[in-house]
This record gives C-alpha cells, structure tokens and sequence, in this order.
C-alpha cells in the first residue's frame, strides 16, 4: 500500500476535527463596515497607576448601549434577512448583549424578546425594557439551556446567540482593527471572559495581523470555568456564584468556544472580588471611567502583573453598573 493510500485510509478510521479560525478577516472589515452606522468609534486611554507601567484602557463602556455588546448585535443584524428580522428576535442573555439586541432591534422596528436569569441586575433589565424589549426572567438553569438550544418554547423568533456565532465574534473583532490603528505597537491583551465571543472574536484578528500579542482572558474567582477547562484539556463544570461580576462568569465554557479559546489564547487569568473592586475605583479615580464589574477584571488582571511587560491592553467591556452599588464598591475598596 502507498503512503498517499495508507494515510487516506487511516484518516478514514480514525478522523481528526480540524480547527479552523472561527472567523476570517473579510468578514471582520464587512463587520466593521456594517456596523459603522450604529457603533462609536471608542477611545483608547493611559491609565497611570503604581503597579504596572503602560496600561491602556479600550472603552467600549462609551457605546450607546455602555457595553461592547452592540458591535456584534447589529452585525448580526445587518446580515440577516429583513424578512427574517420581522418575525422579531430573540436571545439569551444577563444584559448587556440584551441591550444591544433590544437597541438594534428598535432601529428597524421590530420586538426583541430577552430570555434572562433571574440574578440579573435590575438596572440592566430596565434599560432593555426602556428599548422596548420584552424580558422573560428565568431560573440560572434554564437560561443557560437557552444558549445550547438556541431557542425558547412558545417563541417563533430569529436567536441571536450572545457569543458562539460567527457574525457576533466578527463584529467584536472590530476592536481588534481599531487597537492595532491606535496601538501597533501593544504587547499584551486583556479580555473579560463571557461566553468567549469577545475574546475570541479579538484574538482571532490579533493572531491574523499580530501573532507575537499576548492574549489573556480575565476570569473572577466566583466563576471561572475557562481556567479550569483550561488546565483540565476539556470542558469543565465549575460552582457559580452569583456576585457583582455579571457580565461574566458561568458554570461551564460551550466545546466549541472551548476549541477557539485553546488555540487562540495565551491563558486565563482570575482576580477576586477584592481586586476587580479596587480595579473599578482606580479607573474612576485616574480615568473618571465607571467599569463594570466584568471590566474591572480585565483591569484588575492587568494590574496583577501577570500578563508580562510591554504595553498592556485591558478591554473595558462596558461601564453597565447600578450606582448604588458602585458606590459601595469604591467606597470598600
């Protein structure tokens, strides 16, 4: 038997999953032009403090939403087939990607309905609510099914998946365009860890045009699934504990985000409660910026030191917190 042959045929008995990126490219500069109309353009900033030299804010708490949400909200959207989109819409989500469904939605005048858990923070609800979404608060477990079923019973709607979708993490991967334009130079990357769209969405452009970027995701010690998936070689389950991180933090990371996160990821990095508080007050004291709690992980993993030197990137994922409780947080911290 030949080798062409014999490898042929030993793939045929024992197939291997070939990993692809999960996204191109092309579709992240079609993203960027689809989204223009609706998305700002956010800054990049210093953020001077005593613990790591040459630490970068990326705000996407500036959208009009306060999240980054949006970029891959109406990306979807634009791609979708308007006679689709007038069946309405429909996602899972614990806020932030339900505002930007819900705001996207309003612009072409159709309904967005949000399956949420029922931990979500009220201010996150109401703002959806005031877009004219419709929320349907549901136990932690059943939200979550939401997103492997990708539908809900009783709603005949096009789903629009908070991360695992290609359009989505294309439409985050516009930050990725706009941290190169404004930083060619950046060492390091630093990303709140969801569901993996954002992160994955970002590296997937950065290994395209900067392999040497080191990129990190930003877990809380509540719920970090990613790290011990990470350390375990395969999806792991882990204990959730709701907190006032909740943008970030499940019980498990979905296989195939898993596959893009191993392969495009330097690690993951876990901060605690502790440390993503006194990340929210650094930024409002040196920056005047409200973080959430998702994005004070990213900031606080910066802080920590342990993404190495060079010029450092923390994505401030959104600035969605109810006052009150940022109040709190900064005046503890």
């Amino acid at each position: 038997m030949s080798l062409p042959v014999l490898v042929f045929s030993l793939i045929a008995m024992y197939p291997v999953k070939i990993w692809r990126m999960p996204i191109t490219l092309a579709q992240v500069e079609e993203a960027r032009r689809n989204i223009a109309p609706v998305i700002v353009r956010t800054p990049l900033v210093r953020c001077t403090n005593e613990a790591v030299d040459n630490l970068y804010l990326k705000l996407e708490s500036l959208q009009p939403i306060g999240s980054f949400k949006i970029r891959g909200a109406a990306n979807v959207m634009a791609r979708t087939p308007h006679e689709k989109l007038q069946r309405g819409v429909l996602t899972a989500s614990a806020g932030n990607m339900a505002q930007g469904v819900a705001f996207c939605a309003r612009r072409i005048n159709v309904l967005a309905t949000i399956i949420a858990p029922d931990t979500a923070p009220a201010n996150k609800i109401q703002a959806v609510e005031r877009m004219g979404g419709r929320v349907i608060k549901v136990p932690f477990a059943e939200w979550w099914r939401t997103f492997e079923t990708r539908s809900y019973p009783g709603i005949d709607a096009t789903f629009i998946h908070a991360f695992d979708d290609p359009d989505v993490m294309a439409g985050n991967g516009t930050i990725a365009l706009e941290l190169l334009e404004d930083l060619p130079d950046l060492d390091a990357v630093i990303i709140p860890w969801g569901g993996g769209g954002l992160s994955c969405g970002i590296a997937a452009v950065l290994r395209i045009l900067a392999p040497q970027v080191r990129i990190y995701a930003a877990e809380v010690e509540t719920a970090a699934p990613l790290t011990a998936s990470l350390a375990a070689g395969e999806p792991r389950t882990v204990d959730y504990k709701p907190s006032f991180v909740d943008g970030i933090g499940s019980k498990t990371v979905f296989p195939n985000m898993f596959e893009h996160a191993r392969k495009l990821l330097n690690g993951s990095l876990v901060v605690t409660l502790e440390e993503a508080a006194q990340a929210m007050k650094l930024a409002a004291e040196r920056n005047r910026v409200i973080v959430e709690g998702a994005s004070a992980c990213a900031v606080a993993a910066a802080l920590s030191g342990h993404a190495g030197s060079g010029k450092v990137v923390a994505i401030v994922s959104g600035g969605n917190i109810d006052l009150d409780k940022f109040t709190q947080l900064i005046g503890r911290a």
